[in-house]
């Protein structure tokens, strides 16, 4: 069985700024937890026991230290202890670099999985690892069917044996994809991978610098003749690393996972609420009230934090409120996620958008296909289409924006 994961953390996440700005793409809020708790959630429940963070960058290990530092507090929350180490604090050159350093410096000596911080997914661990064993496979890759843009993804076309004949990375044009399978970034390691860069096309890699797993190390690895297979997870799969696909993935999977998976209780269809102190019960219960006399309208999947306070005539629609939001009086939040802490004014409406933490949107304000990092201030009755405020800002009253990026 797979004990060990590594993540290597060490982009700068420019797709998904501004909320990466100043904040680890790990990190990012996600169903009011940070992105990837919910991945190491999922693996630590099948018997993945151990997570090894790649981090580079002080965004990067600032944040993911300070929440998660050993691990130690994981079982109480969720009943299933893990112990959570760190990559030494060296300069790596890719995220393949980051797990092999990882595997030097730890001694590491049997299977590993390894998945990206900005993914959400379902996978059956120890069905990959059966697969890759049956295979006798150097590397197993976790590949799923897309339909869309393949041109941000690595392309496998593969035998009928699963085994990887080639492995394009970020084709520019459909048709220079093999396939429709594309790279997850979750692989499965062999325990000899670390290995390969003592040989003669490893070393190569390794003293030019090429040490991205997609556009380096799997073409080469194939390419030495190694065995690569690909293993086609049935689960679910996020590349959460836009602002687009953030939305996309929150929209299923409110839809998809159970209250449980959530941290939430179902208090009324599709609605969901946080929090188990005496407090948050008593919360819950009028909010629900609320809900049934019309005082608030709720429609869709909604996922409600711990501490959220709603106001009168207050509109919600297919959304994620985080921990401590003040929503006033009268306003809207359809499509959208506002993270923890945020004050949202009275007359205030957001559409299909993302606000970050410990946002004041004052009164009267239009907010539509647009991102807000932390820490900003809207002016009231402004207006923001598809627009990016970077943290830190504030905005006057009234002021107009469309299609720009406040930086």
């Amino acid at each position: 069985m797979v004990r060990i994961a590594i993540i290597p953390v060490g982009g700068e996440a420019v797709r998904l700024r501004p909320l990466t700005a100043e904040t680890s793409k790990a990190m990012v809020r996600f169903l009011n937890r940070p992105l990837i708790e919910l991945s190491i959630l999922h693996l630590a429940r099948q018997g993945v026991e151990e997570f090894y963070f790649g981090v580079k960058g002080y965004y990067n290990y600032r944040d993911i230290y300070d929440y998660f530092r050993e691990g130690r507090w994981f079982a109480e929350k969720y009943g299933v202890g893990i112990r959570v180490r760190y990559m030494p604090r060296v300069e790596t050159r890719g995220n393949a670099e980051a797990v092999y350093a990882t595997l030097m410096y730890y001694d590491i000596r049997e299977p590993v999985l390894v998945i990206q911080g900005d993914n959400v997914f379902q996978l059956d661990v120890k069905d990959m690892y059966e697969f890759h064993r049956s295979k006798k496979a150097f590397i197993t890759i976790a590949l799923k069917e897309e339909t869309s843009d393949l041109s941000e993804f690595g392309v496998a076309a593969i035998g009928e044996d699963m085994r990887i004949l080639k492995f394009v990375e970020k084709p520019k044009r459909r048709e220079d994809a093999p396939s429709n399978l594309v790279n997850t970034g979750i692989y499965l390691l062999s325990e000899d991978f670390k290995d390969f860069f003592s040989g003669e096309m490893g070393s190569k890699l390794y003293s030019e610098g090429r040490l991205d797993f997609g556009g380096d190390v799997i073409p080469t690895v194939i390419e030495a003749g190694l065995p690569v297979y690909g293993y086609t997870s049935r689960g679910y799969w996020f590349d959460v690393g836009t602002p687009e696909r953030y939305l996309k993935a929150v929209q299923f999977l409110l839809r998809q996972l159970t209250p449980g998976e959530l941290e939430a209780e179902e208090i009324l269809p599709s609605v969901y609420a946080q929090g188990v102190s005496e407090q948050s019960k008593i919360l819950k219960g009028k909010i629900a009230e609320r809900i049934k006399k019309g005082a608030i309208k709720a429609e869709g999947h909604i996922l409600l934090g711990r501490h959220v306070q709603l106001g009168d005539n207050v509109h919600i629609r297919d959304s994620v409120i985080d921990n401590y939001v003040v929503v006033g009086d009268n306003s809207t939040i359809e499509d959208s996620v506002v993270m923890d802490r945020s004050l949202i004014g009275r007359n205030v409406t957001i559409r299909r958008s993302i606000i970050g933490r410990h946002v004041y949107v004052k009164d009267g304000s239009v907010i539509e296909d647009s991102v807000v990092a932390d820490n900003v201030v809207v002016g009231e009755e402004a207006s923001l289409r598809r627009v990016k405020v970077w943290p830190h800002k504030t905005l006057e009253k009234g002021v107009r924006l469309e299609g720009f990026s406040l930086i």
